[in-house]
């Protein structure tokens, strides 16, 4: 049996846990730079929020309705994650961080021997009680009926408590016959317009495709969700992996058509990326450099544009990221521009140990003593304490967030005070 464990509208659940005057009030989180909306208390919902709302559009919705806005405050919802996953590994080995709110639980052989419903309230108290996250709990024979089982968990949560076992086959029909085709996971929207055009409207309606058509219009990925909704399992846990590509993007303070100013930024994220890259031991072979201007600002001039470089070797030398970035910067700038955002992101990632040489270009044999010299001095010291030549000494970069909260957990000047 798996077991999803998912924490509910957890940024709002982290604001609360250190303020509980927000608790049944509307509360909405933003996103870097106080830019859009990214996640909303029910309360907040419920008055029509939608995700992804330009936070200067809606401001004046924000104070008629008192809903309390706060900046991203990746810190302590961080930290307030790895408490609560902390928490559920002690009830099984077999867990997958599936994000930073969500993680499924494998309990091999406990459907006979053990009362699954009494694990589930087991996981709830233990998790609230020591964090004051709430959480929902769907148990289910696979992956995708774990989503399901969790979806009516929540939905339900007068009925359920919270926690929802599904393992019958009643119960699974009765589950898929209720569950909208568009709300299946794994079904993006375009294929769920495809299926809906096709008359298929519910997860069981989908269960009742013939395999060769899914195969066909949805390849083996989709083929394997049909299974894992027929209560066959088909994913198993995933191991945690170096990630293959880095980015680093901001969205700029204000607009900026400067050039040397946009060129020490790629610069900056471009060595952000090799940091990266280093604390994996991986080394890229691709490297992308876009820019964009404001699409909001409907009144002014409009342009977008990436470029991407292959790099003549494998390399995660800050010094030759920025050599590559600034190529490809070079390309792509434009005037006459206000620019909001801008990025770099690197691809093509492999193993620092298993790096094929080139024949004729390689990277300088010195690079790599000196970035870990770097690195280690910074982690001793704090970020940035040694910078690039290209880099603006006297600049850290800051996001706008007006309405960060404090990082009770994280920042020792910033723990709660009993007086």
């Amino acid at each position: 049996m798996f077991a999803l464990v998912d924490c509910n509208n957890f940024y709002a659940s982290c604001e609360r846990v250190f303020n509980p005057k927000l608790n049944n009030q509307p509360v909405a989180i933003l996103s870097n730079n106080d830019g859009c909306v990214i996640a909303r208390s029910n309360e907040a919902k419920a008055l029509g929020i939608p995700m992804g709302a330009p936070a200067f559009k809606y401001q004046k919705i924000f104070e008629r309705n008192h809903i309390h806005v706060f900046s991203s405050n990746y810190a302590l919802y961080g930290d307030m994650s790895a408490r609560v996953m902390n928490l559920l590994s002690e009830f099984t080995p077999d867990m997958e961080i599936y994000s930073i709110d969500e993680a499924f639980l494998q309990f091999v052989g406990y459907e006979t021997h053990f009362d699954l419903q009494k694990i589930g309230e087991q996981m709830k108290q233990r998790v609230e009680k020591g964090t004051g996250i709430p959480i929902s709990i769907g148990f289910a024979p696979t992956k995708a009926l774990a989503k399901v089982a969790n979806r009516i968990a929540k939905k339900f949560a007068q009925q359920t408590n919270g926690i929802y076992v599904l393992q019958t086959e009643k119960q699974r029909f009765k589950a898929l016959k209720w569950l909208k085709i568009n709300d299946v996971w794994g079904i993006g929207r375009q294929h769920a317009i495809r299926l809906q055009k096709h008359n298929i409207n519910t997860a069981f309606d989908f269960t009742q495709l013939p395999d060769d058509w899914v195969r066909k219009h949805m390849t083996v990925v989709g083929l394997r969700l049909k299974k894992e909704l027929e209560g066959k399992p088909s994913l198993s846990l995933e191991e945690v992996a170096n990630k293959k590509a880095i980015a680093t993007t901001r969205s700029f303070d204000t607009q900026y058509e400067d050039y040397q100013y946009i060129k020490e930024r790629i610069s900056t994220f471009a060595i952000s990326c090799g940091e990266k890259m280093r604390k994996q031991n991986s080394c890229c072979q691709v490297i992308s450099v876009f820019l964009k201007t404001n699409k909001f600002q409907h009144n002014a001039a409009q342009y977008g544009k990436s470029i991407t470089i292959k790099t003549p070797y494998p390399t995660n030398s800050s010094i030759d990221l920025v050599k590559y970035a600034i190529q490809g910067f070079d390309k792509i700038y434009k005037k006459g521009y206000q620019y909001k955002k801008a990025g770099v992101i690197v691809m093509g990632l492999i193993p620092e140990e298993n790096r094929q040489l080139a024949l004729f270009n390689q990277e300088n044999p010195k690079h790599s003593g000196l970035m870990k010299q770097i690195d280690a001095i910074n982690k001793s010291l704090g970020n940035q304490k040694i910078k690039f030549a290209c880099q603006d000494l006297k600049r850290t970069w800051k996001m706008r967030q007006e309405h960060l909260s404090q990082r009770y957990t994280t920042n020792i000047n910033e723990i709660i005070s009993v007086l």
